[in-house]
């Protein structure tokens, strides 16, 4: 059985950094494709940043040089650097996978994701 774990969230002032973690289990060969959306109170989930295996980063332009997407060495954690946080970025943060490799211009379309974390708070303070 397949399971995301989020960690990381928390509170943070504005200009502030977190990092959060994603951890996959139950699947041997792991994931090509995971990434990380944000469901801010009132709103749809949304794309923030995905991480291809095989290839490709790609991150919503809200995002863009202030959040960096990873993985370790053995593919099996997923990472997001978060710097420069803004109140903006206030949200649940939801871990993804898919369970095949996602061309770019699908990406950040939630529906092609397959498995989903419980999320993760992330709150910034003004």
């Amino acid at each position: 059985q397949v399971q995301l774990v989020e960690t990381g969230g928390g509170w943070v002032q504005t200009g502030g950094s977190l990092r959060l973690s994603c951890s996959a289990s139950g699947r041997t060969s792991g994931f090509d494709t995971m990434g990380w959306f944000r469901q801010a109170p009132g709103k749809e989930r949304e794309f923030v940043s995905t991480n291809r295996r095989s290839g490709g980063t790609y991150y919503a332009e809200s995002v863009k040089g202030r959040f960096t997407i990873s993985r370790d060495n053995a593919k099996t954690t997923l990472y997001l650097q978060m710097n420069s946080l803004k109140p903006e970025d206030t949200a649940v943060y939801y871990c993804a996978a898919a369970n095949n490799r996602l061309i770019s211009s699908s990406v950040g379309d939630q529906r092609m994701y397959n498995y989903w974390g419980q999320g993760t708070q992330v709150t910034v303070s003004s």
